[in-house]
């Protein structure tokens, strides 16, 4: 974690006042002093603020029904941050663990543990996810085979890896990938001459969206968290 964000999460002192304390160097990390925000620390690292030890909080895990027109920021744009809907506090020290556009609803994980997070993002990890999907256009015969194999995207050098196509109606599928590219179902589909027009989430690895309604959230049971530790 960034000293900065361990400040924050072991006080009450916002980002910008953490830094000042920082730039003062009023901060000792195991006996030396540290001034720049973004050194990464542990748990086990001894982390001082004018001399007085720093125990972080308890890392939160959420769960929320993201609804249309909310984006996964800490900062509210065209759109608000899905952030305004989590009744927590400090909800905004939290972050968006795999994120979605802001025409797309369903599964979201938010937290403030990186390290958590990191073993749902990373592409090493392949992390499975679960999309519902509609189209524009029928699904062709051939589409399943094609995600399978892996399609070229528009502007990327190789292929996306393997994915898992299952029809549920005539413009209505499930699709399984393990990548977060920019934009990765809506250009896989467009790779291979469709569109979507209806873009929903349901499943991270083995957390399911099941009957959360929308624009609610809850707490992950420490079953949830501990998938991805």
């Amino acid at each position: 974690m960034r000293l900065d964000k361990f400040i924050c999460k072991s006080t009450e002192l916002t980002r910008t006042e953490a830094k000042k304390l920082l730039k003062m160097g009023k901060v000792t990390v195991n006996d030396t002093v540290i001034k720049d925000p973004a050194t990464q620390v542990h748990e086990n690292n001894c982390i001082c603020v004018e001399g007085s030890e720093l125990t972080a909080r308890s890392s939160r895990y959420v769960i929320l029904h993201k609804p249309l027109d909310t984006i996964c920021s800490n900062v509210d744009e065209i759109y608000p941050s899905l952030l305004h809907l989590i009744d927590v506090d400090r909800a905004f020290d939290m972050h968006i663990a795999g994120r979605l556009d802001a025409d797309t609803t369903g599964l979201v994980l938010v937290t403030d543990d990186g390290r958590w997070s990191h073993n749902i993002i990373s592409p090493k990890k392949q992390c499975e996810k679960v999309y519902r999907v509609w189209l524009r256009d029928a699904l062709k015969a051939d589409t399943a085979e094609k995600f399978t194999h892996g399609v070229q995207l528009q502007g990327e050098e190789g292929l996306t890896r393997p994915a898992k196509l299952a029809q549920v109606e005539e413009r209505e599928v499930l699709l399984t990938i393990t990548e977060g590219k920019y934009h990765q179902v809506k250009r896989m589909f467009a790779a291979v001459g469709n569109k979507v027009v209806g873009l929903h989430r349901e499943q991270i690895g083995p957390i399911k969206l099941a009957n959360l309604p929308l624009g609610e959230w809850r707490y992950l049971s420490q079953a949830e968290v501990d998938a991805f530790l």
